[in-house]
């Protein structure tokens, strides 16, 4: 399989081995263990989605009780970012089949019954985005603007969801937004000296629940982690320390994860590498034309591998 085409810097480190990071902070007590979690589909469900795996780490107890986290939302979600490269058909139809690889009995039907209301909530959502887009002005208030999304947001959920359901699968994004949207109205607050602002964001930095703080914290850490891994290596250490080093400081799954995006990484910059020596060549010759170049391009990249070439033909 071709390897994933992309170019992770340290922020996108950051995005990719989010949830393999977060499993261990964001797993909700459960009685029971977490159902396993399906094997790695090496092949992906659509060109974009190649080097990933799927999201959500779903629970349930006994033989058919499903348990509520936000993990089964990030699974469809998942699948939803699909939406342009397949049909919606087509992705409700590879989520249900995602949940019936993972959970068993009664479970599967509860999965796959939410799974349709969150995508009829979704489409309603889309709609009601439009209508906040066009009733507010561009130079609106953000704060003010931000806090009639979360609250228009809450308003068509609670016509598709139950309170049980909207506090298990969205109150930990809710409780993200609120203090988004608090600090946003302490920065813009011009009332405020810095020394006041400095002291009301301790006290939400105080308020946060230890999962919160963890999650806040994620992307320093990852930056420091990867800062720390280019140091060992510039001095000579080897991978296994590196892969120890990865580990001690986030879980194993992480370190796995971090290991594939460092070969994935590689072998993109080797076929950058070779790429551009070809079209040096091809560029060098007599004769050369756009239609050459593009041949090139067809034979070395994918469509959507493509579109990130810009910035290595300068």
């Amino acid at each position: 399989m071709t390897p994933k085409a992309s170019k992770p810097g340290l922020l996108v480190l950051v995005a990719l081995i989010g949830s393999a990071i977060y499993a261990g902070w964001r797993q909700p007590a459960a009685p029971a263990p977490r159902a396993p979690a399906a094997a790695p589909d090496y092949f992906a469900f659509v060109p974009s989605m190649l080097g990933t795996r799927p999201d959500g780490q779903l629970t349930q107890l006994g033989a058919d009780q499903l348990v509520l986290t936000p993990e089964l939302v990030y699974l469809f979600d998942y699948y939803l970012a699909a939406l342009g490269e397949k049909p919606l058909a087509a992705i409700r139809g590879e989520i249900r089949h995602e949940l019936e690889r993972r959970l068993h009995g009664k479970a599967v039907q509860e999965a796959q019954r939410l799974l349709d209301i969150y995508m009829d909530y979704k489409q309603a959502l889309a709609g009601v985005e439009a209508q906040l887009a066009a009733s507010q002005p561009r130079a609106s208030d953000p704060v003010k603007a931000a806090r009639l999304r979360l609250q228009a947001l809450r308003q068509t959920r609670a016509a598709y969801f139950s309170p049980a359901e909207s506090t298990a699968l969205f109150g930990a994004s809710d409780a993200y937004d609120e203090d988004a949207i608090a600090r946003m109205a302490i920065s813009s607050d011009r009332q405020l000296s810095e020394a006041e602002k400095q002291q009301r964001w301790l006290a939400l930095d105080a308020a946060l629940t230890p999962e919160q703080r963890n999650e806040r914290a994620a992307p320093g850490r990852v930056l420091a982690l990867e800062q720390a891994v280019a140091l060992a290596r510039q001095r000579g250490t080897d991978e296994n320390e590196i892969y120890r080093l990865r580990a001690s400081t986030f879980t194993p799954a992480a370190a796995d994860r971090l290991a594939e995006l460092d070969k994935e990484e590689a072998e993109w910059q080797r076929r950058i590498s070779s790429y551009q020596a070809r079209r040096r060549a091809l560029q060098e010759r007599a004769g050369s034309s756009a239609d050459a170049l593009q041949q090139l391009r067809d034979a070395s990249f994918s469509a959507a591998e493509q579109l990130r070439l810009g910035a290595y033909e300068q």
